[in-house]
């Protein structure tokens, strides 16, 4: 499977990440380029849709923490959505499931 990273403005102060493929050590940076794009731009609120990825390692985990960062320190809205239950039971195991926000598929920005 090949890994994908689109946005999507859903309005003009929201916008929607979706990734397709695993999240791991050589895609993550991928992602986090993608998310540190979308933070400089001027949105209040930015979800990030992983339906379309069946599984992620730990540098996933932190490449997602680092976006909960982010929007924390600019006061913006950070959602995931769409978990497979392999990276939903990722999340819960690592209590994550209590910082993030998250949504179901769909659920809209």
């Amino acid at each position: 499977m090949t890994f994908e990273v689109n946005v999507d403005h859903e309005t003009a102060e929201c916008l929607s990440i979706h990734v397709s493929g695993d999240i791991n050590v050589r895609t993550s940076p991928v992602l986090r380029e993608v998310m540190n794009q979308c933070f400089s731009e001027q949105v209040e609120s930015v979800q990030v849709d992983l339906k379309e990825v069946p599984s992620m390692d730990s540098s996933g985990i932190a490449t997602l923490v680092e976006g909960l960062k982010w929007s924390k320190g600019s006061d913006r809205h950070f959602t995931v959505s769409g978990l497979s239950s392999p990276v939903r039971d990722l999340f819960v195991l690592s209590k994550l499931d209590r910082e993030f926000e998250i949504v179901e598929a769909s659920e809209s920005v």
